[in-house]
This record gives C-alpha cells, sequence and structure tokens, in this order.
C-alpha cells in the first residue's frame, strides 16, 4: 500500500454489535478482519472514530414524547432518524470493541458528543442549528500527514460508513469502501448503499481478495 493512503475505522463499538443498543446485522463479524488488517500495518496512517454521546442527546427517540426508534423528526430544518440510546459516555457499550488491538490506531476520533447535534460522518458533523456541519478536523489531520487516499471500514455501512465515504470524497480524498469489514443496520439498506456508493464514483473493495 502506498505512503499516502489511510484507514478509517467508523464505529467499531459493543453497542453496534448483535445484543447491542443498535446492532448492526453481523456486525461483529467484521472484527476479526478489521483486527488482522490493522496488524498487517498496510496504511501509512489508521484512524477510528468512536460514537460518543452524552446522556439525553437529541438523537435518542427517548428525548421526544411519543416517538420511537427509528422514526423521524426534523431537526435544524433536516430529516433526523430517532435512535435508541447509544453509545452513552463512559458505558461498556460506547467502548471500542476490545478484540481488536487499538495501540495500533494513530488517532481516535470521538463524534457526536454535541447534545443538540447527531454526528454520523468521521469528517462532519451533521447539520446543526446554524445550518452547517461543522468539522471534526479530521481532513486537516489526514492533509498534514500526506495522505491523499482513504479505504473505510466499520459500522453501519448505510449510515456512518457512507456519510463518511460521502464526504470523504467531497473534501478532496480518493475513496474506497472495504465492503465485506462493513456491516448495515440492515440489509434491505444494502442496494441503495451500493448505489450511492457507485453514483459518487467511490470505489467498492473486498478486502479479502483486493488487499490479500
Amino acid at each position: 500500500m502506498q505512503n499516502h493512503t489511510a484507514l478509517i475505522l467508523v464505529d467499531v463499538q459493543p453497542d453496534f454489535m448483535p445484543g447491542g443498543a443498535l446492532a448492526c446485522h453481523q456486525g461483529d463479524a467484521i472484527v476479526p478482519g478489521i483486527d488482522h488488517l490493522l496488524r498487517r500495518r498496510l496504511f501509512k496512517q489508521n484512524v477510528a472514530t468512536q460514537d460518543w454521546h452524552p446522556r439525553g442527546h437529541i438523537s435518542f427517540a427517548s428525548m421526544h414524547a411519543g416517538m420511537a426508534p427509528f422514526q423521524q423528526i426534523s431537526l435544524h430544518g433536516y430529516p433526523q432518524t430517532l435512535w435508541p440510546n447509544h453509545c452513552v459516555q463512559g458505558t461498556p457499550g460506547a467502548a471500542l470493541h476490545p478484540d481488536i488491538d487499538w495501540s495500533l490506531v494513530d488517532l481516535i476520533l470521538r463524534k457526536g458528543n454535541d447534545p443538540d447535534v447527531d454526528s454520523y460522518s468521521g469528517f462532519r458533523e451533521n447539520h446543526g442549528p446554524e445550518g452547517a456541519r461543522p468539522s471534526t478536523g479530521l481532513a486537516g489531520w489526514l492533509r498534514e500527514r500526506g495522505v491523499s487516499e482513504v479505504y473505510i471500514a466499520g459500522l453501519a455501512r448505510d449510515v456512518c460508513v457512507l456519510w463518511t465515504a460521502q464526504d470523504a470524497l467531497a473534501l478532496g480524498f480518493r475513496t474506497h469502501v472495504l465492503w465485506d469489514l462493513t456491516r448495515p443496520v440492515t440489509p434491505d439498506s444494502d442496494a441503495n448503499t451500493r448505489a450511492a456508493l457507485e453514483a459518487a464514483g467511490i470505489g467498492i473493495v473486498e478486502a479479502a481478495s483486493q488487499l490479500a
């Protein structure tokens, strides 16, 4: 792998695993492959994002009377899916998955810690009350280290991985999604996710074969 590449691991946390508060379909299946990929040290930089919500986060359905998880509201003028309470700061479900050697990661970026703004992408928060999507600083951090190309894995394929990939491309990075090292909230979304990636020109890579 060239020295201008970075691996971005999105929200590989227990709350997104089977049995977790916001379980992704077969989310635990990607853990061994991600740990193996990190240990191979193929990338110049390795980054992990970590969903890190305060209690009472505005995206939690429990904060909206009469609303249930996965229903939508309008928030700051944009559609907002309401989620089960998940990845609450300091809880076991918010930790990075214990079966991955995170000492091999160069940066752990916590996101979603503004109580009034959701944050799917590793690069930019969702729209806030001012209408903008504030930067997390990740793009600048990568550019300072000579990174121009990113490979993205993690959870969930149809939400935070997708938004991270779309933002990476929009911010000027050559972008690939490691499809076999991602999983969706529901596989019903996979056709739409793949179509969105292909339409944007984002590479869809099978790590098991193409990074072998």
